[in-house]
């Protein structure tokens, strides 16, 4: 859209969608917009008419507001301002928590029922006493042309100078001089469970993290779940999810995508000290760190591999995972057909997904589900409050 062709409509906000933004119909188009909640009447400005199936909008004012709104967390965020001047990654701050997770609810049902044709009621779960502020100990910022500091507008690379970071812990923004010039296009900021707040200069810095009393090595650059309470959270509802009936501790167990060790180690230090284990990761300085994290436990090995690469060498091999418990945690975009199918042909007792993404996560349910496995367990968990984002664990078994 250019200055010329803006165009404002009003709209009835009836859903949200997958990625932080809820969905209108005008004259039987749909409408995608952030910053609004469903149930809503909008001023909203079309962004992009190129597709003839839907657009993209961006409210401009509440007509009739939701009972569920509230004053937005991140004033640098709000619907006050103008549309480029509002700060990304606090997408439902404007929400409050209870009707976020009613909509995370609804986001996971939707995909289960479409890509899995799973129908399944879930409801996202908060931690006890989370208030959705001062949660990321991991926060990156992007520097402007003038030294200013800030994150991306939403959907945009356009940087936000802001002077106030409600979501990271209070040791990050306090480290932070906000009218400080910064060189460089980025900066990153840790807040580890052992130390002070920094300032990341060295990626390959070794820090340590504590989840439920044992203690994790890794690198300042490596992986890590951003809410302080994340690491063990997960831990705890994936060690709760395995069922023990089946699990073999001389089977060959897995941890996919394994990162530092946290969930191997896991498996290991909550269900048997003694148990075999491999940990499976691509990233040469996060496997070389699982290395060191699981050394304490004389059957566990961390492997560098790809995960794909891994499955076939086991399939070529004619290994299978008979009696094996494999606990996977992959990337945002999921594991994907390949390694989903490897899994069911090399038929383990038990798989324990975790996901960071609903879509994804759906998908590859669909995908094993046709090769034989049943979902039989799911929790979700809001670790990431005030975004839209949320964690699911779930765990699959074979028909029998």
């Amino acid at each position: 859209m250019t200055a010329e062709t803006t165009k404002l409509v009003e709209l009835e906000i009836s859903n949200v969608a997958h990625g932080g933004v809820m969905v209108a119909r005008h004259e039987g188009r749909v409408v995608f917009v952030p910053d609004v909640i469903p149930g809503e009447r909008v001023l909203a400005e079309v962004t992009d008419d190129s597709k003839s199936s839907f657009w993209r909008a961006e409210a401009v004012k509440i007509l009739e507001p939701s009972i569920h709104r509230r004053e937005h967390i991140w004033h640098e965020a709000s619907i006050s301002r103008s549309v480029g001047e509002r700060a990304g990654g606090a997408e439902f701050g404007h929400i409050d928590l209870a009707f976020q997770r009613e909509l995370k609810s609804r986001v996971l049902q939707d995909a289960l029922a479409r890509f899995a044709k799973i129908d399944q009621q879930v409801d996202v779960q908060g931690l006890p006493g989370d208030s959705g502020i001062h949660w990321r100990t991991r926060v990156k910022l992007h520097v402007d042309a003038k030294g200013r500091i800030g994150p991306y507008a939403a959907r945009t690379h356009e940087v936000v100078p802001v002077t106030s970071l409600p979501l990271a812990t209070v040791g990050i923004a306090e480290l932070i001089d906000f009218d400080r010039k910064y060189a460089g296009r980025s900066i990153s900021l840790v807040d580890p469970s052992f130390g002070e707040p920094f300032i990341v200069s060295d990626p390959l810095m070794g820090i340590s993290e504590l989840v439920d009393g044992m203690r994790f090595h890794l690198a300042a650059s490596s992986f890590w779940q951003v809410h302080r309470e994340a690491a063990s959270a997960i831990s705890q509802a994936t060690i709760a999810m395995v069922d023990r009936q089946f699990f073999d501790p001389k089977a060959h167990n897995l941890d996919l995508y394994g990162g530092a060790g946290l969930l191997a180690a896991s498996v290991l230090s909550k269900i048997d000290l003694n148990a075999r284990i491999e940990s499976v990761e691509y990233d040469r300085v996060s496997s070389g760190f699982a290395t060191r994290n699981l050394e304490r436990f004389h059957r566990a090995s961390a492997i560098r591999d790809d995960v794909e690469h891994y499955l076939q060498g086991l399939s070529l091999s004619g290994k299978d995972l008979a009696g094996a418990t494999v606990v996977l945690d992959p990337p945002r975009k999921g594991a994907g057909e390949s390694v989903m199918r490897l899994l069911a042909d090399l038929n383990p007792a038990q798989i324990i997904y975790v996901a960071c993404d609903p879509i994804a996560l759906a998908r590859d349910l669909g995908l094993i589900n046709q090769a034989g496995f049943a979902l039989k367990e799911l929790v979700a968990l809001d670790l990431f409050p005030n975004t839209h984002h949320f964690e699911v664990i779930a765990r699959l078994e074979p028909q029998r």
